[in-house]
């Protein structure tokens, strides 16, 4: 379990990784919390109302184990709840695996941040990560929060 041995998360560094080959995003935070459902919001909900956060994505904690809560402890967070970016994730997932249908992600804003929960499978982020920037969906959105779309139509 990553939150008593950070050498087990894979998936976390996976996603920093990325991101930072891909260039533009800089990830100075990250943290690792228990399966537990007031953790996962109470980290959640500190990043989000800082206000200089534009992106959180979890790693974890999406499956159906009984200690898989991170999609019940972020998704009451969330003021706008983000289907289509579920809709891309979960279509792509399965023309990977048909085990992705036992995954539970949960995507929407917080504010100004856009929030996403990944599976922790280091194959699942990277799966979820190419859909998510196939096309620039996620450089889009994360665009549109910070006020984007109003500027492009002025």
């Amino acid at each position: 379990m990553a939150s008593t041995d950070a050498n087990a998360d894979r998936a976390g560094p996976t996603i920093r990784s990325i991101l930072d080959a891909r260039g533009g995003y800089v990830c100075n935070d990250h943290a690792i919390v228990p399966d537990e459902l007031e953790s996962i919001q109470n980290t959640v909900k500190q990043w989000a109302k800082r206000g200089d956060i534009d992106l959180i994505l979890t790693t974890g904690g999406t499956g159906f184990s009984l200690r898989d809560v991170t999609p019940e402890a972020v998704r009451p967070l969330m003021e706008r709840e983000a289907p289509g970016l579920i809709h891309l994730i979960m279509t792509s997932s399965l023309q990977h695996t048909p085990f992705a249908a036992l995954s539970r992600p949960a995507a929407g804003t917080i504010g100004r941040t856009l929030v996403i929960t990944f599976p922790g499978s280091v194959k699942a982020v990277k799966e979820n990560l190419d859909a998510l920037f196939n096309g620039g969906v996620l450089e889009r959105a994360v665009e549109y929060l910070q006020g984007g779309a109003e500027k492009r139509n002025k």
